[in-house]
Formats: structure tokens, sequence, C-alpha cells
């Protein structure tokens, strides 16, 4: 019994899959059919954490914790977050003490240029604007 528990514990070990909506709104649902029960919409570029795919469909956690299914062909394999803490700080260098960039309101989507470097990430912002932005700052790592 204990190492079937340890068997269906390891791919929750794995690193952790996020993708991103591509499509202009994507509806949520409770269950992996167009048929089911409509949740939500998610506009373009709101990061996912992928829990499951079968076919056609992929289960996500948000940026809330809460989980859906989605259709397949509304996720990008682009990766974005979104921005957690009250104000986000984007600064020049992957520093407390650099230079800050940009700052940015809670629930704002930001490109992610790089895979983070420790602590900190790369984004872009859409007016065009690049920097780090601290891990604990987002969702979507």
């Amino acid at each position: 019994m204990l190492v079937l528990s340890a068997l269906l514990a390891a791919p929750a070990a794995s690193a952790q899959e996020f993708r991103s909506i591509g499509e202009p709104a994507a509806i949520l649902y409770d269950g992996p059919s167009s048929k089911a029960k409509r949740l939500w919409v998610l506009g373009r570029g709101y990061p996912v954490q992928v829990a499951v795919a079968i076919e056609g469909w992929t289960k996500v956690r948000d940026a809330t914790g809460e989980l859906s299914w989605v259709e397949n062909r509304a996720l990008s394999p682009a990766r974005t977050v979104l921005v957690r803490a009250a104000t986000g700080t984007v600064r020049d260098s992957p520093s407390e003490t650099g230079a800050v960039v940009l700052r940015v309101g809670r629930d704002v989507v930001l490109d992610m240029l790089e895979a983070p470097a420790g602590e900190w990430v790369r984004v872009r912002h859409r007016d065009g604007a690049t920097g780090f932005i601290h891990a604990n700052q987002v969702f979507g790592l």
C-alpha cells in the first residue's frame, strides 16, 4: 500500500507546467465538455497551470487556485505571468537595488521573456517596457 501511495504521488513532484490563454476569450467549464457548466471566461495571455490533459481538454488551475477545464485549442505555449502583489515592481536588473522600470497593478499580465533565474524573472509589459520582477509577486512560475 505504501508503494502504491508513493507511485501515485510521484507525478505531483514533477515540474509544474504552465500555459497561457491563446484566444481573446476562453470559456472554462466544470468538466471536459462544452456541455458542462460554464464557470467563467479568461482573456488572452492569462497564465494557467496544467493539472491534467485528456483528448481535446486540459484541466487547469488559475491564479486563485480554482480548477476548471478548458479546450486545448484555447491554450498557447506562450509563457506569461500574472501580477498577484498589490503593486508589481519591474526593475532593470534582478536585484532589489535595481532601478524601477515600471510599477503595475494586481492582475496585470506580463510576457515571460526567459526562464526564471533564481528568484527573478525577465518580463515585458504590453507597452514594451522590459525588466525583472521578483517571483513572489507573480503567478505562473
